[in-house]
Order: C-alpha cells, then structure tokens, then sequence
C-alpha cells in the first residue's frame, strides 16, 4: 500500500481511486471486528458497510494527531457497532458459517474448527464489553497495542491490562466449557 498519509490525503480530496485503495486494505479487518461484536455475518457486512459510508463521508474531516487513520477507522467502527446493538431489540446470535473457515478440504477438521470458532464467540459474550473490544481489535483485526490504544481512547498499560484479564477470563470460560 502507498504511503499511507498520502493516501488518505487523497482521499479527502475526493480521489476515488485512493478511498477504493483504503477501502480494500481496511475492509478484512473491520469486517471481522465488526463480526466478532456482533455476532452475525449478514449483518456485519451492512454494517461494515455503513462505516466505509460514514468514513466516506466525514473523512473530509480527519486530521492527523499522533493516531494512525486505522484508529479514526476503527473508533468509526465502534461507534457503528455500538449504534447497532443499541437498535437491536433481541440479542440472538447466529453461528459463524464456515465461509470463515480457511479449509474445507477435511470435514472433520471444518467441523472441528467452526466448533471452537463458536466456543469461542460465546465465551467472548462473558467478557466485559472493554475487554470484548480489544480482544476484536487485538486479535480478530490484527491491531497492534499502540492502535488499539488509539482506537479506544485509553493507554497502552490499560489496553495490556484488559487484554491480559480478557484472556485470563477466556481461559477460564473456556477450560469449565
């Protein structure tokens, strides 16, 4: 990817061409935030959709202050995926299908792998929502301590300490399971 800070300059300039290359590098990794918060695929992609309209539109307005436009991006997501839960009446979780499965080659394995992909995001509901947050960002969108800092608004010695009790509390969730 381009030099990323050019890029976005671009794209504040209505360059769709640069917005079309964010986009692509962006869109896995919100995506599978979005995803892990929220539990239903369908959904997630209406609503990773909605933030790349909403980052479209006020990306006019980004400036940058120490924090990395995956930051902007990711606190865009947040407040998305926060909009949407809020709007939801029911809280029903759908499985992930196995289009998040990497292989399909041995059943067994596929259905093996979307078991624990399921252990997995039911445990994640037992988290404080903080701690939900940064194991999505940390884990599921790859972001580094320092970005996931950024993108929640709190230090980094507070992210590694959520990111710490987050696992210590999956471990244990998941090891009575």
């Amino acid at each position: 990817m381009q030099d990323e800070e050019s890029l976005v300059r671009r794209a504040q300039q209505r360059d769709q061409g640069a917005f079309a290359q964010l986009y692509e590098e962006y869109f896995d990794k919100i995506y599978r935030y979005v995803v892990l918060r929220i539990g239903n695929e369908t959904e997630a992609e209406d609503v990773t959709q909605q933030v790349f309209l909403n980052t479209l539109q006020s990306i006019s307005s980004f400036r940058w202050k120490g924090a990395p436009f995956s930051a902007w991006l990711f606190r865009i997501a947040h407040n998305q995926v926060v909009d949407y839960l809020r709007k939801k009446t029911r809280q029903a979780t759908e499985s992930l299908d196995e289009s998040l499965i990497i292989s399909k080659s041995d059943p067994q394995l596929v259905v093996e792998k979307k078991l624990d992909i399921e252990q997995l995001m039911l445990a994640t509901k037992r988290l404080t929502k903080a701690q939900q947050e940064v194991i999505a960002l940390r884990f599921v969108s790859e972001l580094s301590t320092t970005q996931v800092a950024k993108a929640m608004g709190k230090s980094e010695g507070a992210v590694k300490a959520l990111q710490h009790s987050a696992i210590v509390a999956l471990r244990k969730v998941l090891s009575v399971g």
